[in-house]
């Protein structure tokens, strides 16, 4: 998707979002593009991995490249997941920004047109290994016919299921919306619920309901109808009891809960809550999430990129190139537990022998970005906005999406 964004607009609002945080260029320099003698260039390195168990994959990544990437120092600084965006944009206005960051990869809808980050499209094409990542992370990574970034890892979501509930209530694992309606339906009892889904109005819950637009053949631009189908769906499952209305304030480690807690018998949920269920004292088995007109699920994860005002771009290139060779990437995704966005690692690491990891890869193939341009976030807010009003009966379907759809198209621009 093409859109162009005016540099010095997105300069003029980050000055303005400066002044009103009162932070106005006030950033603690990281080094960028120092040197730290005898021609070793000091990178600064940005992301938001702040989780003390990251902190020992990171470690380890850091030192091998300083000791396998000539005369590179590595300087990384660490942002709330909520902070780095902002961060950046700051460092705009301040000229105070890293030579090379990991961002969320929705984040390419607001830094992609910006002007910020570095073209990479040459380097890529005489790397010669686009070819090895799966359609939808690489395709987070283009913006206006560029290469804006190299995909660090991906996630998608899935459907979970209690197998022993499954297996009393004579149920199978649904494939299809009619399947998994009549599942819900059979597997609610008492205060367990046959679904558990996020739906807060957040990004989170428009991550898990992005999925049913697409399975419903549809997209952002068509939500006044395909976005009326998706909502009359999950409003259906409400109506019917078996999905919870309080679904409007769950986070998905809130969804995790309820599934752990057997609350719920199903849920949409990611590969990073396996480590809790494999803890859990239930049964369990994750499958792809049902289909319509269409099999899709949503894809997360982050990006590589480098900063367009970096002064040693080719330094950074190298960093990247070599994070992403098999024997640097594979250690430090199985130290993460994250997935690889490259089809060639699809049998190495511990996603090669897991069932629930490899089915999660087994569906990047389907697995879309939120590649919306510089405007998704008020688009992302109509979609949230629509589905709260009408899973707690404020709003109709078809009326919810045609509002939200008004909200969209001028988001995108498409009107």
């Amino acid at each position: 998707m093409s859109y162009a964004v005016d540099r010095r607009g997105f300069l003029r609002a980050a000055g303005a979002g400066a002044a009103a945080l009162g932070l106005g260029s006030v950033l603690t320099s990281c080094g960028s593009g120092g040197q730290s003698g005898g021609g070793t260039v000091t990178l600064a390195w940005w992301d938001y991995f702040t989780l003390d168990n990251f902190q020992p994959a990171f470690a380890r990544l850091v030192k091998d490249i300083e000791s396998n990437v000539p005369d590179v120092r590595i300087e990384r600084r660490t942002f709330p997941f909520a902070d780095l965006d902002r961060q950046i944009t700051l460092g705009a206005v301040s000229g105070d920004l890293p030579d090379i960051a990991i961002v969320d990869n929705v984040a390419m809808n607001s830094l992609g047109g910006s002007g910020l980050l570095a073209d990479l499209t040459g380097r890529v094409e005489e790397w010669g290994q686009s070819g090895t990542y799966y359609e939808g992370p690489w395709a987070g990574c283009q913006v206006d016919g560029k290469t804006l970034g190299i995909p660090n890892n991906s996630n998608c979501l899935a459907l979970y299921c209690n197998t022993r509930m499954l297996d009393s209530a004579g149920v199978k694992p649904p494939t299809t919306w009619d399947e998994l309606a009549d599942a819900a339906q059979k597997l609610t009892r008492g205060d367990r619920y046959g679904l558990a889904m996020s739906a807060i109005r957040t990004e989170e819950g428009v991550f898990q309901f992005l999925p049913f637009l697409w399975q419903a053949g549809g997209d952002l631009d068509t939500f006044a109808t395909d976005g009326a189908t998706a909502l009359s769906f999950l409003d259906d499952l409400v109506a019917k009891g078996s999905l919870s209305e309080q679904c409007v304030g769950w986070t998905q480690q809130d969804v995790n809960t309820r599934f752990v807690n057997q609350r719920a018998a199903m849920q949409i949920n990611g590969p990073w809550q396996l480590p809790s269920l494999k803890q859990a004292d239930l049964e369990w088995e994750v499958v792809a999430l049902p289909r319509d007109r269409t099999s899709a699920t949503c894809l997360g994860g982050e990006n590589w990129v480098v900063m367009e005002s970096s002064k040693h771009q080719d330094k950074a290139w190298e960093v990247l190139e070599y994070t992403q060779r098999p024997s640097v990437l594979v250690p430090y995704l199985v130290a993460l537990g994250n997935l690889p966005a490259r089809k060639d690692l699809a049998d190495t690491g511990t996603w090669a022998s897991d069932p629930a990891l490899r089915l999660f890869l087994s569906q990047l193939p389907v697995a879309r970005p939120r590649q919306y341009g510089p405007h998704y976030a008020d688009a992302s807010q109509a979609v949230a906005v629509a589905e709260q009003a009408v899973l707690t009966d404020s709003a109709a379907p078809t009326a919810a999406a045609k509002s939200a759809a008004v909200k969209i198209d001028k988001a995108l621009g498409s009107r």
